[in-house]
């Protein structure tokens, strides 16, 4: 372990002796979270929502054919019982959860007003806003006809449906609210990965690669020596952009800061295993930041939901999203700011986090060796 940790305070001298870097690494991140929290906006279509119908008549039937015929939504889910739609959005099967009282249909056929209850998962503010804008449009049309189809009487006026809406995890309705945690995910990514896909890079261009060839250091002590600064370097970002979010932004932290950090090395060990990874492939620094950005950023970013929601892609496309590792903690970073989640819920992220993570770190790994390449 001593001479990991020389190699550690090595590493740590060369990334504080070069300002630009420094720059980079401190103030690049704090300009991106300002610049997506603020002008970052994405539109929705085909709203996953649960139904729960609690009159099963034939008019509560047609108004959830409207849902059905409606490309604005897709029903995945039909609960029996109120208390069943909080699992469904806790995991974000569904977005939405429209709820039909008992004597629904008797009513409207009376014209006595009556109100339907939407429950929405505000942690997208703007996905909520323009689903409950589709919702609501689409029961109050509802409304309007069965009204104009009832034979005209002494209550005829005083029907229609009245729809009162909830919103869970952001009731302001923020954008930034949602996209702000999700700059924490995409800053250690950006980051860590290319400052550790040119850090063995680096030594063959500058030749020090050969000294340390002929050193006692093992391979896994090269590779942590190389791996565990630039892991510092991640949290330390991630304190900032949180210490902004929190103080500046008053993004509410309604889960665990202790698992956001936990999860977080997690998180880091699939970034740095990347980076190394990619070192082992280029033979320049600029090969791997090309390689890096264009290879595995780009379609990282964008098929990870952090600007496209998932569920708006070809069907074609989204089994891939499922080998990024960036959907994974979008979805375990969001769920811990917005709607204050534990590992009981946020697990199947983590395994699938902890195994990729092992898995290209291990390939980086095999692939490394203390000869030149």
């Amino acid at each position: 372990m001593r001479r990991v940790r020389f190699l550690i305070w090595k590493e740590l001298i060369e990334l504080r002796s070069d300002r630009r870097l420094v720059g980079i690494v401190v103030l690049a991140p704090l300009l991106e979270l300002f610049l997506l929290a603020y002008a970052a906006t994405t539109d929705v279509r085909n709203v996953p929502i649960a139904i729960v119908d609690q009159d099963r008549s034939a008019v509560s039937r047609q108004l959830i054919a409207r849902f059905e015929a409606s490309p604005s939504f897709s029903i995945v889910a039909a609960p029996p019982a109120i208390g069943d739609v909080d699992p469904l959005l806790e995991r974000g099967t569904a977005w939405m959860a429209l709820t039909i009282p008992p004597r629904f249909g008797a009513r409207v056929r009376q014209g006595d007003p009556q109100a339907v209850q939407l429950v929405a998962d505000g942690s997208d503010a703007n996905r909520a806003t323009v689903a409950l804008g589709y919702a609501s449009a689409l029961v109050a049309a509802f409304g309007r006809e069965a009204a104009a189809a009832r034979t005209p009487s002494p209550v005829a006026g005083r029907g229609g449906i009245d729809p009162r809406i909830r919103v869970w995890f952001n009731p302001r309705l923020e954008s930034r609210d949602f996209m702000v945690p999700g700059v924490v995910a995409l800053l250690l990514l950006v980051i860590t990965t290319n400052l550790s896909s040119m850090a063995i890079v680096r030594e063959k261009e500058l030749g020090t690669l050969e000294q340390l060839n002929v050193t006692p250091l093992r391979r896994w002590e090269l590779i942590a020596g190389k791996l565990l600064p630039y892991g510092l370097v991640g949290m330390i970002d991630v304190v900032l952009v949180l210490a902004v979010a929190l103080l500046w932004f008053e993004i509410p932290m309604r889960g665990s800061l202790a698992l956001l950090f936990a999860l977080t090395g997690v998180y880091l060990l699939t970034t740095l295993g990347l980076g190394l990874f990619v070192s082992t492939i280029s033979s320049t620094q600029q090969q791997a930041m090309m390689t890096t950005i264009f290879f595995f950023l780009t379609p990282m970013i964008y098929l990870s939901g952090f600007i496209f929601p998932i569920e708006n892609m070809p069907a074609v496309i989204q089994p891939m999203t499922y080998l990024i590792p960036l959907r994974y903690f979008l979805v375990i970073v969001r769920s811990i700011f917005l709607k204050g989640v534990g590992l009981e819920i946020l697990w199947p992220q983590a395994l699938a986090l902890t195994a990729w993570g092992v898995g290209i770190l291990a390939l980086a790994v095999a692939r490394s060796s203390k000869r030149l390449g």
